[in-house]
């Protein structure tokens, strides 16, 4: 199994990405089911984070505030935003679940003190991406634009037999404006569950080429290198991008050998 690959298990974490685990800096991930009724407690510590509700309804409590219920779907596949909590570090967090829920946490390395805020679904700008059978649906979480010291988080809709983060682009060099370094992680969904997707990652010099097959709940992290996905006919993706790095922008750059796609009729 390639080592960028981290499976999904039962239970209430479903997976867990750490900057140790990684072997990186700046991403951490993790995704929790919580039955009804049940809560889970955490410390921000030296990180901020990013509370998504991906599906279910939840309470939050975070420094000093609190936003209960919040969350508005059954499914990440349903054509809808997401409700989510900014924290900021050093804040202690409770997630209680209403009803059966999965929640993502999100985070990277912070050094400013805000206030914790409710991130609601009309606020978050959507659009739509490629064409043909490149296009996808994409949902802005907590973008750049938005306040935050090192988290850009998204979610992308990808139909049924049709290509994502294509033509396939990188940024793991911090040479702004042309591209920043940001490691990376995707959080896959599959619709219906069994199906499955490809995501290849690789480098111009091929010290890194991995291609995996992701099933539903799987998690590939991205260190460096160009990041493709493709949906098999038949299923629908979905998948939850953490992007953190040493500057708060997002630069990216095209494979030169493909970048002639974005020209195609």
């Amino acid at each position: 199994m390639s080592p960028l690959l981290v499976k999904a298990r039962p239970g209430s974490t479903i997976v867990e990405v750490t900057p140790e685990s990684a072997g990186w800096t700046h991403v951490g991930f993790a995704a929790h089911r919580l039955h009804a009724g049940v809560s889970m407690a955490l410390e921000t510590g030296s990180r901020e984070l990013c509370i998504v509700v991906l599906t279910g309804t939840v309470t939050v409590q975070a420094g000093g505030q609190a936003w209960e219920p919040i969350g508005n779907r059954q499914s990440v596949f349903e054509d809808r935003s997401p409700y989510a909590v900014y924290v900021p570090l050093d804040t202690k967090v409770s997630i209680m679940a209403v009803s059966a829920a999965e929640v993502a946490l999100c985070s990277a390395p912070a050094t400013t003190h805000r206030p914790a805020r409710l991130i609601e679904p009309a606020s978050m700008a959507r659009s739509v991406r490629g064409k043909g059978a490149n296009t996808r649906y994409v949902c802005d979480i907590l973008p750049q634009t938005a306040e935050a010291d090192g988290l850009l988080v998204v979610e992308v809709l990808t139909p049924s037999g049709h290509s994502s983060s294509y033509p396939p682009h990188k940024h793991d060099d911090d040479n702004i404006p042309t591209e920043s370094s940001l490691e990376e992680t995707y959080y896959h969904r599959l619709n219906p569950e069994q199906g499955f997707a490809y995501q290849r990652v690789y480098t111009d010099d091929r010290s890194i080429d991995e291609a995996m097959a992701v099933e539903n709940h799987d998690v590939v992290m991205v260190p460096r290198g160009y990041h493709p996905v493709t949906v098999p006919y038949g299923y629908d993706g979905y998948y939850l991008n953490v992007m953190a790095g040493p500057k708060r922008v997002w630069h990216f750059k095209n494979d030169p050998a493909h970048e002639w796609l974005i020209h195609a009729k």
